[in-house]
């Protein structure tokens, strides 16, 4: 009998949270923030989650340079070699493809899953038998993705149409990726039954991912191809500053996913744990515990809070945050910035990250 391939847990660690903000920074992005009142990084908690899917071992992070050191503190037992630092940003693609690239040259045979740094998970045991049922679809030689059961029309995700059921039973085959719709189309799509939201989170076979990105991304392929052949030898740096400016910068789901789901290659398997992508203040609000007048405080600061309902607050520490008579609102202090904004309007925090950085203001970003 030939030996299961074993499952190497690949976390990209990017971006900077810009809807998060001023919590959230260019320096400090959201993974690297205590969100959930356990104490723990979105960051570890993502770690935490892979036990008993896969050994630290083998975890590996893709992060940039400018993180690189906070990752390595926040996860002492993932090794330093299961570190990929990227010279810059390029999409999610590009990080994702270098993992790969680096996992198959050490175990050609490796099973991979892709699982984003700043994630929410209600139900952990669930979405650890999910993973399984995913790895056992990607074992038969498909991409695929877990894609997460809808409870309701949202405009803020991707969805994914799916179709008939795999031979074997253990998913769905997708139809098509779909970009994030309108609420009427969003909720069309719940009523159908035939969607799930896309939540980032992929597995493969290292040698089928980099069969289809070198179909549809041929210079992607032999770029990283080129840097992870460098990777364990004393040529890293120079192949990597001269390789890595020349990848194409495109997330994962346009370069690859969109294209294998045409070809019939992708396959889902259904998520029914609570899932959150903390795109912004409004979906922490939503996943967090809440006091009497559903008021949800972010953190330990101190805060008072007197005839207020429905309210998001994060004080910073060692100030006091007092609010009274007010609904409907998030209320974010931090050492240099407070934010004020409607709680319907949490997804527009990041126009006001767009223009400080048009006014040439770094400080604050």
């Amino acid at each position: 009998m030939a030996e299961e391939p074993r499952l190497h847990v690949v976390i990209p660690a990017g971006g900077s949270g810009t809807r998060l903000w001023p919590l959230s920074r260019a320096s400090r992005p959201k993974f690297l923030h205590a969100l959930t009142g356990t104490g723990r990084t979105l960051l570890q908690e993502t770690v935490d989650r892979m036990a008993g899917l896969a050994p630290q071992s083998q975890v590996h992070v893709v992060t940039g340079v400018t993180h690189a050191a906070a990752v390595a503190r926040q996860l002492p037992d993932v090794p330093e070699d299961n570190l990929f630092v990227e010279p810059s940003p390029r999409d999610s693609c590009a990080a994702i493809a270098l993992a790969a690239a680096v996992i198959g040259s050490r175990e050609p045979g490796a099973l991979m899953g892709a699982f984003p740094a700043d994630h929410m998970i209600g139900d952990v045991d669930r979405f650890r038998a999910v993973v399984r049922q995913a790895a056992a679809v990607a074992a038969e030689g498909r991409l695929t993705t877990i894609g997460i059961t809808p409870t309701r029309p949202e405009v803020g995700y991707g969805y994914l149409r799916t179709g008939e059921s795999l031979p074997s039973g253990g998913g769905l085959r997708v139809a098509e990726f779909k970009e994030k719709p309108s609420y009427d189309v969003a909720a069309a799509y719940l009523k159908s039954g035939d969607y799930l939201w896309n939540a980032g989170m992929f597995l493969w076979r290292v040698s089928d991912f980099l069969d289809e990105l070198s179909r549809q991304r041929p210079d992607m392929h032999a770029g990283v191809s080129r840097i992870a052949g460098a990777w364990d030898s004393g040529a890293r740096d120079a192949v990597l500053a001269e390789a890595w400016p020349r990848l194409e910068k495109i997330s994962v789901d346009y370069a690859v996913m969109e294209g294998a789901a045409a070809a019939g290659r992708v396959a889902t398997v259904p998520g029914d744990f609570a899932w959150n992508d903390i795109g912004d203040f409004r979906a922490l609000g939503d996943m967090l515990p809440a006091d009497e007048s559903r008021n949800v405080v972010i953190g330990a600061g101190d805060t008072l809070l007197a005839d207020v309902e429905d309210v998001v607050v994060a004080p910073v520490p060692g100030r006091l945050l007092a609010a009274l008579g007010v609904r409907d609102l998030v209320i974010v202090d931090t050492e240099d910035a407070v934010l004020v904004c409607h709680r319907d309007r949490a997804q527009d925090v990041k126009k006001l990250v767009d223009a400080l950085r048009d006014r040439g203001d770094t400080d604050h970003v």
